[in-house]
């Protein structure tokens, strides 16, 4: 007779991993269409030409990420001639920085750690590119985070027309974008070298949903675990919420809080507690990466809701006594992590002024804010 209660030392997850959001799945579904245009952009690399780049467009949690690591994943397997870098640049947010990541991968270790300009770094991975008739594909993945201070026109200007100052060079660029569309404005130096190939991504529909989280269900979990009609709520709940990784995150969150009546099944009511966690998934990754006192301006912002760029800079000066440079990169970056909006209205002392707008519930960015910033 099967048992209802879990013992101390039993688990009802089979595969913890493949309930994590940046698992890579084997079976890659519903986004056939997309890897075949990504692989036609670095097909013309295979003979010997330059990749086609890239722009993949869509929301939140609609493949983007994975369908490039994957087409690096196929690529890393086949030759040893093309060398895909993965950048995130919510971490890497500077040229300099990313080109460091470009020399490791390339070379296979970090360069020494001062005393080295950025012309030497570019220098070494020219030569080890050009002696072994190398490619690089260099995926900027969150690429609205080199957007502030236009620092994305630095890097593909650089990559893009390297080849110019040496000869053999050859890079291409996949960039990722989590909007629909692209409303940066290039640097026409650099437009005229990138013209990009649009990938779109659009929102995974109802069936598209169930029939992935099923598949995470029946890797992740063991049998019986998970009933039909709980994924069907979760998928109801993920397709509302418009991103699959709220859908993920849900499920490794239900199963947790089964364990933690050890039951071996999950109910309703296990994936109602667990959506109040999960349902912002997206504005809790945002907000790991943040610096303590970027925490500090964006619960300002937070608690004023509204307010003119000039009245948050004053509160965030008497709070930090950083100065009005300081404030605007965070301004930017907050911005760029769409955190929050920034809009110009009308004249302000320093010119137009800037009108700053929390874009989520000022409650729920307070309540996420508020522990780490008493850690």
């Amino acid at each position: 007779m099967k048992r209802e209660m879990l013992l101390w030392d039993e688990t009802i997850f089979k595969d913890r991993e493949v309930l994590e959001f940046d698992h890579l799945p084997e079976h890659f579904a519903h986004r056939e269409p997309q890897m075949e245009s990504l692989k036609f952009c670095v097909k013309p690399v295979f003979a010997g030409g330059r990749p086609v780049n890239a722009l993949c467009l869509g929301p939140p949690g609609t493949g983007k990420t994975t369908a490039v690591v994957k087409l690096f994943t196929e690529i890393e397997a086949h030759s040893t001639k093309v060398i895909p870098v993965h950048v995130n640049c919510q971490i890497d947010h500077t040229r300099h920085a990313i080109f460091l990541r470009i020399y490791s991968k390339l070379l296979g270790h970090s360069p020494p750690t001062s005393g080295v300009s950025f012309k030497r770094v570019l220098e070494r991975i020219a030569k080890a590119m050009t002696t072994e008739n190398r490619v690089i594909v260099v995926a900027l993945d969150d690429v609205n985070y080199l957007f502030p201070e236009r620092e994305v026109d630095r890097v593909l200007y650089t990559l893009l027309r390297a080849h110019e100052t040496f000869p053999g060079f050859r890079a291409g660029v996949i960039a990722i974008l989590s909007e629909p569309a692209l409303s940066y404005i290039f640097d026409p130096r650099v437009g005229s070298v990138f013209q990009a190939e649009e990938v779109s991504f659009p929102l995974y529909s109802i069936e598209e949903i169930r029939d992935i989280l099923g598949r995470r269900v029946h890797l992740g979990f063991y049998p019986g675990v998970a009933s039909g009609e709980i994924i069907d709520l979760v998928s109801d709940l993920t397709e509302r919420a418009g991103d699959l990784r709220v859908g993920i995150d849900l499920l490794k969150r239900a199963g947790m809080e089964a364990e933690r009546r050890a039951s071996r099944i999950i109910s309703k009511e296990d994936v109602d507690r667990a959506y109040e966690r999960s349902r912002l998934v997206h504005l809790s990754s945002a907000l790991k990466p943040l610096r303590e006192d970027e925490l500090l301006l964006l619960g300002l912002a937070a608690e004023m809701e509204t307010s003119k760029a000039g009245d948050l800079y004053e509160r965030f000066k008497d709070a930090t006594g950083s100065g009005y440079t300081r404030f605007h990169e965070i301004l930017n970056k907050l911005d760029a992590a769409r955190l929050i909006d920034t809009d110009f209205s009308g004249p302000g002392h320093r010119g137009r002024s800037r009108v700053v707008r929390i874009r989520y519930d000022p409650k729920e960015v307070l309540d996420r804010i508020r522990p780490k910033e008493n850690i």
